[in-house]
């Protein structure tokens, strides 16, 4: 991987490497210091507000200007980093005489680069200048030649963004005698390091833009598809290649050897710099990240001197290098419009202009963007979603096929064939079109447009190669590769379309990734139709093969397996009513999603809160949910009224911006669709009103389908199916258990996404049985059903999912003080049931084989043992192939199980019959086989029982120390030590803590302090967030000055405040309590400083304590330490900033005379915090400055 191989300094393979952790801190500290020194620049502060605004008007941004500045600065810093990697590898290399930062290289030494810094620094004309105006030195000559001006002109954030002094000596030192120490010298001039640099320097650019650099095999394989063929038609003159998506410039560098290559061996007489000009002038690149287009064109700019055989810049010509920095999906001219229409892309907004950040090339976008232009469009597009609401927006209104949540793979796919020259009515002059994508939109709803009316006819679909089985480094996400033609599809001259099949994946990681298994097949198998191996299949399909969505694109048997499951006759849709799909999902899963303790604690009814149903806990037949979730519904399951007295909607007004912003599947707001803000963004009434439901989890790696009786609320990640309103709990249990099969696995995971394993980048499996899929409804509802079903089996395993469900150790503390004695005989109990569980799902599966006609014979018993994992006869046959060297598995390991390749002899001899009878099967029948895999069957990979006792002991000891008569109704915090006292006789507390320890030999307090630990939040941000935390706190804190500006009757446009990441907050345990929208479900709130002199253990409050609880308790800790103690103001005054910390929510919500107050509390606190300052000799900057929000 990329990542791994930068933390080395040197590979034998030519390519100069730079330490990436040093460097990527290189880019932190210069963000750092640009954030303070940026508002200092009036000039420059003023210009980014102003461009900030232009780019919300012309919806290229919905972002606050704090966040988008963000994003900004993070650019600069890194055009500065870059800046100098090119000056060290110009100055390295040679190819430039001056020196200006040097470092170990002999032509380069970084003593004679300090000696002109310094003489230059003590001319006089330049005695007042600083290292950042050396560094500037550098980039103006570069500037100034011809062969590198482009890279340094006024687009490059460097002139714009000026660093201090002291940034600028750092990061010159940095190379000079720090990490960055490290020799550039490359005989062949090998850039390509400089990708891994771009995929991997900043951590902010890679999460914005999904930075994924293509690796050079599967570019190759690419070109190799569209640019040969192209060739062949068009002739060397006419081609044009563009990468809209070109990053660091792979794709690019690929077409621009091979055209120089063509040039010379046709031309081998003509001067070999006009031979480069034409490569250079047929290869064009665009990218919405500017340091990706720097790092393009340097070594477009590199590769070009390298072709000419020059060895310095200062004798090169003017390289025309077609890069821009630029959104590709915008249209950026008004004549646009006559190309897109051709292919029906985008609809343009007549006269209009598109709006150009400082850092896009607006003219050059124009020319290079222009559609139906290009022989050949090749790219990687970004795999995310859009995640900016106005740019989401934006594209949705652009491009026809985007649909619900689409992924950026959608508009691009579109642009790519767009930008490729237009066949004419008979199909000839089409360009040819190129991309690996991730495969999201062959199964998932937002594709179905993509598919049924992009691909099936408006263009031409020649290739489709299935690449999720092979390892491509850094591509977590499964992919496809798409090879096609920008013409419509006709019958007189469109073929079928070559489809390589996916029929296994990579076994183990290849050491060498394109000469991995699965790549080699598809590379020696996509020329030969018809041919099958181990890991691929080639065929050629008819066109209306995948004319439809979805696409699966299975090989080795499995399509024909799913057309004999296919023939039962009746559809699942036909035993249910209405659609599948969510019951409700609330568009901000952290402002309504809180363990039951949450609600407890802030006093919230719970007649407006109930069970959490989530995907994740939706398992092995059962829901085992730890979370609850606020439902403002009545009975009759509709919107309460907002009642701003109650604890419930005090909660939600903290977030009413950002709930108001959520965006729905048709691409709306809460604000644009004028819905009430505080409800869950779909709440489906008549999902609710029968409290059967059939439920299941969306993401897995299995199949799990459970019946839900009903009180719960389910999400939208475990999607509800409703039968018919007469319909029993055996209609119900009876599909429960179908659904469940093995079957029911394998014909899902045909037609469902294959997500992979989880994410971009998420690393490297060989084993199918990890890999998640997402079960969507609507391939659900296609899914067959036989005539007969398995009701006896599925009660039976419902009702032992119940008995396990009340033998838990959270069960077990539930019912009463959880003792030794009783968590012993919870736990064998729950060993027993489940290994029956076991036991009666393999007889299960194998009745479903014969319901679908799979099997003639009955390979079931009525009553078989209890089985442990590894038993089952699938996993016999895979152990067996395991010690005969078949094969490789993790399957036993990550399971906890013992491979067996012998029958257990304890086994009855009726059972030991029926098994090997099963084996027989597995070796003989090929469908069969494809089920019986681990990839099908049920994994039963619950938590250990260990594991879900400490926690259940934990949070019974937690829920203790929250009750009332340890706090005796007081807000008065304690120390650890204090509380240590209140529960030191009580006995029961005592041996549960015990038991939580494993001992009683522990010290009460300390261990008091270990079980708090992670749920206690301090009261000051300063002490919650780190510095980026706290610039997101302060914008939380203008969004709700505004809110309060607009509930006094201001019509205000007020900008959805950024959403928080664990990197923000000072403790990860302060993270899991709070989240992304910072929500408070901490169980105590921490006072680090203010506990009492000879004291040392931690100040608590509780966390239930409403505002003024909050600031009545510190208040009573501010008078003791003032008066009893007499401490300093330095120890007073953070204090006082707590109270300020609350005094706006004072104003809000205890604003009214209130007994015990001399007029509000509010007023109250106000004075007390005044008078107090006052005596102090400070005022409320210092406060400010204490809480940690003074400097943003």
């Amino acid at each position: 991987m990329a990542a791994a191989g930068l933390d080395h300094a040197h590979r034998g393979d030519d390519r100069p490497m730079i330490p990436l952790k040093p460097l990527q801190a290189q880019v932190r500290t210069l963000v750092d210091s640009l954030r303070e020194t940026v508002p200092q620049d009036e000039k420059l502060y003023g210009e980014l507000r102003a461009e900030w605004g232009e780019a919300r008007r012309a919806e290229r941004t919905a972002a606050t200007f704090e966040t988008w500045l963000e994003d900004v600065l993070d650019q600069a810093a890194v055009a500065w980093v870059l800046g100098c990697v090119f000056v060290r590898f110009c100055e390295d290399n040679r190819l430039v005489s001056p020196l200006w930062i040097g470092g170990p290289a002999d032509a380069a030494p970084a003593e004679r680069a300090v000696h002109n810094r310094q003489a230059y620094l003590m001319r006089e004309e330049t005695a007042r200048n600083n290292d950042m105006h050396w560094l500037r030195e550098a980039f103006t000559y570069l500037r100034r030649l011809p062969a590198t001006g482009k890279l340094f002109d006024h687009h490059n954030p460097v002139w714009r963004f000026a660093i201090s002094g002291d940034a600028a000596e750092a990061l010159s030192d940095f190379f000079r005698r720090g990490p960055g120490l490290v020799s550039l010298v490359s005989e062949k001039l090998e850039t390509r390091f400089l990708g891994d640099l771009y995929q991997d320097l900043s951590a902010h650019a890679r999460s914005t833009y999904a930075l994924l650099q293509t690796p050079e095999f599967v570019e190759e394989f690419i070109l190799d598809r569209t640019f040969e063929p192209a060739l062949k038609e068009f002739g060397l003159a006419q081609m044009s290649v563009i990468d809209p998506t070109c990053g660091s410039g792979h794709f690019l560098l690929g077409a621009f050897r091979r055209l120089v290559r063509l040039w010379k061996d046709r031309h081998p007489a003509d001067d070999v710099r006009e031979l480069v000009q034409k490569a250079l002038h047929q290869v064009t690149g665009v990218d919405i990240n500017p340091f990706a287009v720097a790092i393009a064109r340097f070594r477009l700019m590199v590769a070009a001197l390298r072709e000419c055989g020059l060895t310095s810049l200062e004798k090169a010509p003017a390289f025309d290098v077609r890069v821009a920095t630029g959104d590709s999906l915008l249209p950026w001219s008004k004549d646009e419009g006559k190309g897109i229409e051709q292919t029906d892309l985008l609809s343009i907004r007549d006269g209009e202009v598109e709006f150009a950040y400082a850092a896009e090339d607006f003219d050059l976008l124009k020319e290079y963007l222009r559609p139906s232009t290009y022989t050949v469009v090749v790219g990687n597009p970004p795999y995310i979603t859009v995640k900016d609401k106005a740019q989401n927006e934006r594209y949705r209104s652009l491009y026809s096929a985007c649909s619900g949540k689409y992924a950026l793979t959608v508009p691009f796919a579109q642009r790519i064939f767009g930008l490729a020259k237009r066949g004419d009515a008979d199909g000839v002059g089409a360009g040819w079109v190129g991309q690996i994508t991730a495969n999201s939109f062959m199964k998932r709803e937002f594709g179905k447009k993509l598919i049924n009316e992009f691909f099936a006819g408006s263009v031409e679909l020649a290739e489709v190669v299935d690449t999720s089985g092979a390892f491509i480094p850094g591509h977590g996400t499964p992919t496809v590769v798409l090879i096609g033609r920008n013409r419509v599809v006709s019958q007189r001259y469109s073929n079928t379309i070559r489809s390589v099949l996916s029929v296994r994946g990579e076994p183990t990681q290849p050491a060498e990734p394109s000469l991995g298994l699965v790549w080699a097949a598809i590379v020696g198998q996509i020329d030969r139709p018809g041919s099958e191996s181990p890991w691929v299949s080639s065929i050629d399909w008819p066109r209306d093969q995948l004319a439809r969505h979805p696409w699966s694109l299975s090989g080795g048997g499995r399509a024909d397996l799913r057309e004999s499951i296919d023939r039962s006759t009746k559809r699942f849709n036909t035993r249910i009513e209405g659609a599948i799909g969510f019951a409700s999902f609330p568009g901000q899963d952290d402002a309504y999603f809180a363990p039951r303790s949450h609600f407890l604690r802030r006093g919230i009814s719970d007649s407006v809160y109930r069970e959490l149903v989530t995907g994740d806990a939706v398992r092995d037949w059962a829901i085992t949910s730890s979370e609850y979730a606020l439902t403002p519904y009545d009975a009759e399951h509709r919107l309460l009224p907002l009642d701003e007295q109650t604890t419930w909607a005090r909660h939600l007004w903290y977030l009413r911006r950002t709930l108001r912003s959520v965006v729905g599947f048709a691409g709306e707001t809460r604000s644009g669709s004028g819905e009430p803000w505080w409800g869950w963004y779909r709440w489906i009434r008549d999902r609710y009103r029968n409290p059967y439901s059939i439920t299941f989890g969306e993401v897995a790696t299995h199949n799990h389908f459970v019946l839900d009786r009903g009180g719960k609320a389910l999400n939208r990640t475990a999607p509800v199916v409703k039968l018919p309103k007469d319909s029993t709990e055996n209609d119900h249990l009876e599909l429960v258990g179908l659904l469940n099969s093995s079957t029911a696995c394998f014909w899902l995971k045909q037609v469902c996404h294959d997500k992979g394993i989880r994410g971009e980048g998420g690393g490297f499996t060989s084993d199918d049985w990890e890999r998640f899929y997402q079960f969507n409804g609507t391939r659900l509802q296609q899914f067959p059903v036989p005539a007969e079903l398995p009701l006896r089996r599925s009660t039976i395993i419902d009702r032992l999912a119940q008995s396990s469900a009340a033998v838990t150790p959270t069960a077990t503390a539930e019912a009463s003080v959880p003792t030794r004695a009783r968590l012993i005989a919870s736990q064998t109990r729950w060993h027993s049931v489940r290994t029956q569980m076991i036991a009666h799902q393999e007889e299960l599966d194998w009745e479903v084989y014969r319901l679908y006609g799979l099997l003639d014979e009955d390979l079931t018993v009525p009553d078989p043992p209890e089985l442990q994992l590894g038993e089952r006869a699938f996993e016999i046959v895979l152990a067996r192939k395991v010690k005969n060297g078949e094969t490789e598995t993790q399957w036993f390991a990550r399971h906890n199980s013992t491979p067996i390749t012998e029958l257990p002899a304890h086994w009855p001899d009726e059972y030991r019959a029926m098994v090997e009878r099963r084996i027989a099967v597995i070796e003989s029948d090929r469908n069969i086989e494809l089920i019986e895999r681990p990839e099908c069957k049920r994994r039963w990979s619950a938590e250990g029982w260990d594991a879900m006792q400490s926690r259940a002991l934990r949070d019974w000891l937690l829920d203790r120390l929250e009750d009332e008569s340890l706090w005796g109704g007081a807000t008065t915090p304690m120390s650890v030590a204090q509380m240590a006292d209140r529960v030191r006789h009580d006995t029961g507390f005592r041996s549960v803590l015990d038991l939580w320890v494993g001992h009683d030999q522990h010290d009460l307090t300390k261990t008091l302090g270990k079980l708090i630990a992670e749920e206690n939040v301090p009261y000051l941000p300063a002490l919650r967030y780190k510095p980026s935390g706290l610039r997101k706190r302060l914008q939380w804190e203008q969004t709700w000055a505004l809110q309060r500006r607009e509930d006094a009757g201001e019509k205000l446009d007020i900008p959805v405040p950024p959403k928080y990441a664990s990197a923000d907050f000072v403790k990860n345990s302060y993270w899991r309590n709070r989240g992304k929208l910072d929500v408070p479900k901490e169980r105590f709130v921490s006072y680090p400083g203010a506990g009492r002199d000879g004291d040392p253990t931690d100040l608590l409050g509780w966390a239930g304590w409403d505002h003024l609880g909050q600031a009545q308790a510190l208040a009573t800790v501010y008078i003791d330490r003032k008066t009893q103690a007499g401490w300093s103001p330095d120890r007073l005054l953070p204090l006082l900033a707590g109270l300020v910390e609350l005094e706006p929510w004072l104003h809000q919500w205890h604003n009214e005379p209130k007994p015990g107050f001399p007029g509000t509390p509010a007023e109250f606190f106000t004075s007390l915090i005044d008078t107090e300052l006052s005596m102090l000799g400070h005022d409320r900057t210092e406060l400010n400055r204490i809480r940690g929000v003074d400097a943003f």
